[in-house]
């Protein structure tokens, strides 16, 4: 009766611990999955000012305008190579439309010295080409509380920003990827987009090695080391 419990447990467990294993490179080829899709619709022509009722997330786009430079944002903790400082999110009034786009410009270095001060930003008045991706809301920091407004924040709610500035955001923003015009001092090595492969086949591993060593213990406790005490010296 013993013996049928162990191996009833046994099974049990190693049958969980192998699905698991088994979703977990599921979930690692879903995400493989997602990865092409935003990869081929990288690669699709890139929109202008007049196509973004298409528009989709990843997609490329080149568009027409005027900065809106008194409404840019500094997010604040956001790191790039290793150093501290912004994002620079500027309002972009679309050219023949009556609308605009929040624009992650690039990155700047924080002012050790002075946590309230911003970097100097080249913003032309005159109307600019840029060049970048669609993307969902500049990314989200853990923050006490509802923030608040000024130039320096943790965290960008556009549909908030738009009721404050007055201004018709469109539903998505543009990570830039090229300087409009004169070099304006911002870096964009912007970080690839992380789907957590590594995460998912790491507990798959983990789960098929838990899997493999419940049926080892099971084969050495309950087959093999019986076998040995009842040999004869």
């Amino acid at each position: 009766m013993r013996h049928g419990l162990v191996l009833i447990a046994a099974l049990l467990a190693a049958a969980l611990t192998a699905r698991l294993g088994v979703w977990q490179l599921d979930r690692a080829a879903q995400k493989l999955a997602l990865q092409a899709a935003v990869d081929a619709e990288g690669a699709r022509p890139a929109l202008r000012n007049t196509d973004l009722a298409d528009a989709a997330l990843h997609r490329g786009v080149v568009l027409r305008g005027h900065w809106v430079a008194e409404r840019t944002v500094w997010l604040d903790n956001r790191p790039m190579d290793g150093r501290a400082g912004f994002y620079a999110v500027t309002p972009l009034r679309l050219t023949g439309r009556a609308d605009a786009v929040l624009v992650q410009r690039g990155w700047a270095p924080r002012d050790p010295t002075d946590r309230s001060r911003v970097p100097p930003l080249a913003t032309p008045a005159d109307e600019v080409e840029i060049t970048g991706r669609l993307t969902a809301a500049p990314s989200r920091l853990y923050e006490l509380g509802e923030g608040g407004g000024g130039a320096i924040r943790q965290n960008l709610d556009p549909t908030a920003f738009a009721a404050e500035s007055g201004l018709a955001l469109l539903p998505l923003t543009v990570v830039q990827t090229a300087p409009a015009g004169a070099d304006d001092g911002l870096l964009r090595h912007w970080p690839a987009p992380d789907l957590g492969l590594h995460k998912h086949y790491g507990y798959a591993f983990q789960w098929f090695a838990l899997c493999a060593l419940i049926v080892g213990l099971y084969v050495w406790f309950q087959l093999l080391r019986p076998r040995f005490r009842r040999q004869p010296a």
